[in-house]
């Protein structure tokens, strides 16, 4: 058959039954689902939600966190014709009123009470908001169990019409709006057709390779575009499937035991720190072991990436005594993992390709559905440093100022009722401005810094930010690091600090604490920290040094406004809310 839509690509999942497809996991345990069972409730869904009014070209928002209910309305939705709008549990109810009013979302969908009170709370700011939906848990006044819905439209026919339907849905019907989390201004509804991800899933396929034998895990969320286009992938190759919290996956990862994920960069840095954190606080002789073993690793990893088994005494003595026990910290089966929605430190996929895990970096964005390039799993396939290149259908050009341009079937339709800003981002020849800076070499691309971040100092020097916070976060007291100088005569940073590394720093220390602020004044902190500055000021030029530097009292996060859902740095709202600490240091040493 010829995919065009994302049911056609769900089909394939469909016609490879088993009785254990689909795992949910929570630190209380897991629950399973077969085949069978996930498309019976999913095709009374469609059923139910068109009883409530939901008709073609309605949008749907759905906010939970993943399990199998996400695809199971996700796939109900688009059956009828219309559009989910998907949003991230970490919004407040003044952005998700934005979001509701802005899409005319006519039914939300929430995973328990505490999401649903977001939508009581705005209801009648949304006069479009006609239904509220609930996944788990008792529901107050007005709101409707999902479940209730399912089994509303439960009958011998529903099974047969979500295949009829099916039929009638066009590679060019809208099927989502996805608001970007943004670094700055108000969130926009990138609008993606059933063409656009599907013409994404296709080409990834033939560089990150699975297939029914696979155990995928989807912890990011959902309602991310990397992890949206991930899902239909493994629908596509009819790959078992386990959801479980990002905010649990460290807990459940060794349990869980997939064989493939997708994250952010951050989550492979985690689990660097973690690792590297036990060898230094271990003995001597333990510490030497993992160092020698890590070496063979390293020298091992070209023959991978090049195709070959590593062979030699020396490798397979230390994947046996060391290597293969840091894996198993990892559930012991990964046979790649993928990377996007930001850059990747080469020294951590460095890390991993030489403990024997191969991760498939790649780049792409929500406007893009998101992947532009990504390495592949095959010989000569990946180059470390770099985002891969680009998908078969994916046509990229380098703008005279260096921004990475690209046009294909998985751009975007446009941005939601905004016609002015969709132009905005499209050149003359059609071409979309990613805002990425950009190199390409041998067919390979290489993002360099976001266009808008690049750093004009006042003297004139242009300045990539991203490399010097990537290697200031090598640190294990570094969560992260956020360099400014934009039209300012020097760079300085600040540094937000990592609780736990911190913490574990003061214990070696014998430094007394009662909260993270306290470690970070203590004499020893500072200077330690400022030891992490001058060590990454060693590699810079003299223009790119880093002249002074400040120790935020806690780390960014979420909650604070300072970082996204996907924990990149909102560089502007540090800025803000660093307004008068920025300020001081300039004025200082003037």
């Amino acid at each position: 058959m010829t995919e065009k839509t994302v049911l056609d690509l769900y089909r394939h999942e469909y016609e490879s039954p088993r009785e254990e497809h689909y795992f949910h996991y929570t630190l209380e345990g897991h629950s399973t689902l077969s085949t069978a069972e996930f498309f019976t409730r999913t095709a009374g869904l469609a059923v139910g939600l068109e009883k409530l009014g939901v008709v073609r070209g309605d949008r749907v928002m759905l906010l939970t966190d993943n399990r199998p209910e996400w695809h199971m309305v996700d796939l109900a939705v688009m059956d009828i014709g219309a559009a989910d709008v998907p949003v991230y549990a970490t919004l407040t109810p003044a952005q998700i009123a934005y979001q509701v009013k802005d899409s005319g979302a006519v039914v939300t969908v929430a995973e328990n009470a505490e999401q649903m009170a977001k939508f009581l709370e705005v209801q009648n700011e949304c006069p479009d908001l006609k239904h509220l939906i609930q996944i788990d848990g008792p529901c107050a006044a007005g709101v409707v169990p999902l479940d209730e819905v399912i089994d509303s439209g439960r009958s011998g026919e529903a099974e047969d019409l979500f295949w009829q339907r099916a039929d009638d849905i066009s590679e060019d019907d809208v099927l989502t709006l996805i608001y970007t989390s943004g670094t700055t201004g108000r969130p926009k509804g990138v609008t993606l057709t059933h063409g656009n991800l599907v013409q994404n899933v296709l080409p990834s396929s033939e560089r990150a390779t699975v297939g029914p034998d696979d155990f995928g895990l989807e912890f990011l969320p959902l309602c991310h575009v990397f992890e949206r286009m991930i899902g239909y992938l493994y629908m596509y190759r009819a790959v078992t499937k386990a959801y479980c919290s990002v905010y649990h996956v460290g807990d459940l990862l060794a349990t869980i035991k997939p064989t493939i994920f997708a994250s952010v960069p951050r989550i492979y840095e985690k689990v660097y720190d973690k690792v590297m954190d036990k060898v230094n606080s271990a003995p001597t002789v333990r510490r030497a072991l993992f160092n020698w073993a890590l070496g063979e690793g390293r020298k091992a990893a070209p023959q991978r990436l090049a195709g070959r088994e590593p062979g030699g005494f020396g490798y397979k003595l230390a994947d046996k005594i060391v290597l293969s026990k840091v894996r198993e910290a990892l559930g012991g089966r990964l046979r790649y993992c993928i990377s996007g929605g930001a850059p990747l430190p080469l020294f951590t996929n460095e890390f991993f390709q030489s403990i024997g895990i191969w991760i498939l970096e790649g780049y792409g964005l929500t406007e893009t559905s998101p992947v532009i390039a990504v390495n592949g799993f095959s010989a000569g396939m990946t180059r470390l440093g770099t985002v891969g290149k680009p998908l078969s259908n994916v046509e990229v050009k380098i703008a005279d100022d260096g921004e990475l341009c690209v046009k294909g079937p998985s751009v975007m339709k446009g941005y939601w009722n905004l016609p002015e800003k969709t132009a905005e981002v499209f050149d003359a020849d059609g071409f979309f401005l990613t805002g990425d800076i950009a190199e390409i070499e041998d067919g390979f691309i290489r993002i360099t810094d976001r266009k808008k971040d690049i750093i004009v100092t006042a003297g004139g020097k242009n300045i990539a930010p991203q490399p010097i916070e990537a290697e200031l976060k090598r640190s294990s007291l570094v969560d992260n690091a956020v360099i400014i100088g934009d039209r300012r005569p020097f760079l300085l940073v600040l540094l937000s600090p990592n609780d736990e590394g911190l913490e574990k720093w003061a214990a070696a220390e014998g430094i007394p604490f009662e909260s993270i602020e306290e470690i970070t004044r203590h004499p020893k902190a500072v200077e330690a920290f400022a030891e992490v500055v001058e060590t990454t000021n060693a590699g810079l030029a003299s223009y790119e040094q880093i002249k002074k530097h400040a120790v935020l009292p806690l780390m960014l996060s979420i909650e604070d406004g300072t970082l996204t859902p996907t924990l990149k740095v909102k560089r502007r709202e540090v800025e803000k809310q660093y307004a008068d600490l920025i300020e001081g240091m300039y004025v200082d040493t003037r």
